[in-house]
């Protein structure tokens, strides 16, 4: 245990292919986040510290979408192929992501026809939205679920990254205008923005491309960050469906001149269990993890320094700081372990990413003092024992702030721009990140980049800081008709 590889997130950059991908999958392993060797691709056992991890996260996200008007709901994980084949782009671009059930019980008794394995919900909630909404006093109707979806994924699986089975939340939304539905995507957005920052996650919203949306919507926007290696991926997405789906599952309202209308929708999928793998990928060192204050099971954990003859004061001590610390709502523990050492345990919750260590012997029993440890910059300090409260609330605080910017430092280090394909090819091969380029908007074009650039995807126009074309496209050299960014993505 403990053996994390020495990785460097500098030297990730200029040696891309393998540091990352080695570290990653350790320290998932060494951490106990999760456990790969179930016997079905795609698919983890999820352990205790992830978990607690991601409840808190899905705390925060499911805040933001109840403040938002949105209510909780539950919807059957089996869809009938006959709900899934309504609206026929959608099924279409799903169809071949699709786990499929055809029997059941011990007699393998077979269905009438497939029940499909949510792999999204839109087909599962818009057949009861047009039994449950009836005139416009009904909407907006918004909810969502907190839920497994399943994906026959064909890439390689990767652990919180992209997997056969996932966790996250999809809000989906009814409103009478397009006007309305519209506002509700630029408030999908504005989530984003306030979960992304407590997980002190950067990023950037694009309009994805016509060649690259959400298969049934109008139109897509998405969430990119960048991960040590250079790679792009995507976080939340949300999607203006316009009328398309409404009309598939005869989703109307009568309206305010008696009148039968089609609803305007949007829906809406963050999926905390990759947001997870971001996180540990982008905070975490050679150490192990670093888990942001704003979402860390535990903001302090406790250990006790014992020397002989002082194993009695030292752990009262101990539990009293946990009491002080747990009466003022900040999560703490007691390492009690006495079969392992003190540097046994600064290693193992090094590795946990817990944000403080607390460490209390002998001599700060004798002298009312604490010992104070960052996880994120290894800074020892020794403050006195009625402030540790104060203390390491300030310091979860610094921590936080330290994260953020240092995330966006990277962020913005790998943010650049080429103006030819050879330009283009080298710091993608070479830095990695995202790339502005002028494109002339075509699909052919976009097809020729990503084939000579062995993956490059154009992720679209970043939303809000709109540039205006400039010069020829990258590839063709026709009049670019706009700038975008491109970026090898997971």
């Amino acid at each position: 245990m403990f053996i994390i590889l020495q990785w460097d997130k500098s030297d990730s950059m200029k040696n891309p292919k393998n540091k990352f991908s080695e570290w990653y999958t350790e320290v998932i392993q060494e951490a106990e986040l999760a456990d790969i060797r179930y016997n079905v691709k795609g698919f983890l056992a999820h352990m205790p510290w992830s978990v607690r991890t991601m409840k808190n996260m899905y705390r925060i996200l499911e805040a933001e979408l109840e403040k938002k008007g949105h209510e909780p709901a539950w919807f059957p994980a089996l869809i009938p192929e006959s709900y899934f084949k309504k609206e026929a782009e959608h099924a279409e671009g799903f169809s071949a992501d699709v786990f499929w059930v055809t029997e059941g019980g011990s007699d393998n008794v077979k269905f009438s026809e497939r029940l499909a394995l949510r792999p999204t919900s839109e087909t599962a909630m818009y057949s009861m939205f047009s039994m449950w909404i009836r005139t416009w006093r009904d909407l907006p109707y918004k909810i969502y679920q907190s839920c497994q979806v399943w994906r026959f994924e064909g890439k390689s699986t990767k652990p919180f990254i992209r997997g056969r089975e996932f966790y996250w939340t999809e809000a989906h939304d009814v409103f009478e205008t397009e006007e309305e539905a519209l506002k509700q995507v630029e408030e999908d957005m504005e989530i984003t923005g306030n979960v992304l920052k407590q997980f002190a996650i950067p990023f950037i919203f694009f309009k994805r491309p016509e060649h690259d949306k959400f298969k049934g919507a109008v139109s897509t926007y998405a969430a990119d960050s960048i991960m040590p290696d250079g790679k792009v991926i995507q976080l939340p997405s949300t999607h203006f469906l316009g009328q398309n789906f409404s009309k598939a599952f005869n989703i109307k309202f009568v309206d305010r001149e008696g009148k039968e209308r089609y609803g305007w929708q949007t829906c809406y999928g963050p999926a905390v269990w990759r947001i997870f793998g971001v996180l540990v990928a982008i905070h975490g060192d050679d150490k192990g993890l670093i888990i942001p204050p704003a979402i860390a099971p535990l903001t302090a954990i406790v250990v006790p320094v014992y020397f002989k003859g002082s194993d009695k004061a030292v752990i009262k001590k101990a539990r009293l700081v946990k009491e002080l610390l747990e009466s003022s709502c900040i999560p703490a523990k007691v390492d009690e372990r006495k079969e392992h050492t003190p540097g046994w345990k600064y290693n193992y919750w090094e590795l946990k990413g817990v944000p403080v260590r607390i460490e209390v012997g002998p001599k700060d029993i004798e002298k009312k003092q604490l010992v104070l440890v960052r996880r994120d910059t290894g800074e020892k300090m020794t403050v006195k024992e009625n402030e540790v409260v104060e203390k390491v609330r300030k310091l979860s605080e610094e921590i936080q702030q330290n994260l953020v910017a240092r995330a966006e430092k990277f962020f913005k280090e790998h943010i650049s721009e080429a103006d030819s394909i050879d330009k283009l090819k080298q710091i993608l091969s070479e830095k990695g990140g995202l790339v502005r380029i002028s494109w002339c908007g075509s699909t052919e074009c976009a097809d020729h980049i990503k084939a000579e650039t062995l993956g490059g995807n154009i992720r679209g126009a970043p939303l809000g800081k709109e540039e205006k074309a400039k010069g020829s496209c990258i590839r063709c050299g026709k009049k670019a008709s706009q700038q975008v960014y491109v970026g090898k993505a997971y």
